[in-house]
């Protein structure tokens, strides 16, 4: 019976030794797992205090974006208003430049027409030159033969006065005597 009692107090402490070495092989195991847990849950709470982080980072970049977005449309108000003046001002200016465009072409009519009577006149006045040259030139002549004439007659003149004068010399002498 010794060997019985102490067969069966080795076999419960081997069953004692089996039994606490399942037990720390457990623990270990379920160490482990807390400490994987303890791990998944750190690096959770990482990414939730990032994701928290960059939501607060997304909300203060969407708030920033909708005042942007508020200005945009303030300024896309204003451009339309300004285009709408712009458009205004431009056909106002097309007007203006067609009438201008039409004076531009009437005046350009009316500067042919005005070369066309200038150049009229400029050969008007050409073939009166042409013609007062002639009359110069007929009248030079004329006083030319005038001249000729009027010194001949003067030659004449001449000659009679001093045939005249010889004449009374003669009939002055013939007095005398």
């Amino acid at each position: 019976m010794k060997t019985f009692q102490q067969n069966l107090l080795i076999f419960v402490a081997f069953a004692l030794c089996g039994l606490c070495v399942f037990q720390w092989y457990g623990q270990t195991r379920q160490r482990d797992q807390i400490e994987k847990l303890n791990q998944l849950v750190y690096e959770k709470s990482a990414a939730i205090q990032g994701y928290t982080n960059s939501i607060q980072t997304l909300d203060r970049q969407i708030a920033q974006m909708d005042a942007h977005i508020v200005e945009l449309k303030q300024t896309v108000k204003t451009n339309d208003q300004l285009l709408i003046v712009q458009k205004r001002e431009i056909n106002k200016l097309q007007v203006t430049a067609e009438g201008l465009t039409n004076t531009i072409t009437e005046y350009k009519q009316a500067v042919g027409a005005l070369e066309t009577k200038l150049k009229d006149a400029f050969d008007g006045i050409k073939k009166q030159n042409e013609t007062l040259k002639k009359l110069a030139a007929q009248r030079d002549e004329f006083v030319t033969k005038f001249n000729d004439s009027v010194k001949e007659r003067n030659e004449i003149v001449a000659k009679y006065n001093e045939l005249a004068a010889r004449v009374e010399k003669i009939q002055g002498g013939s007095n005398k005597q």
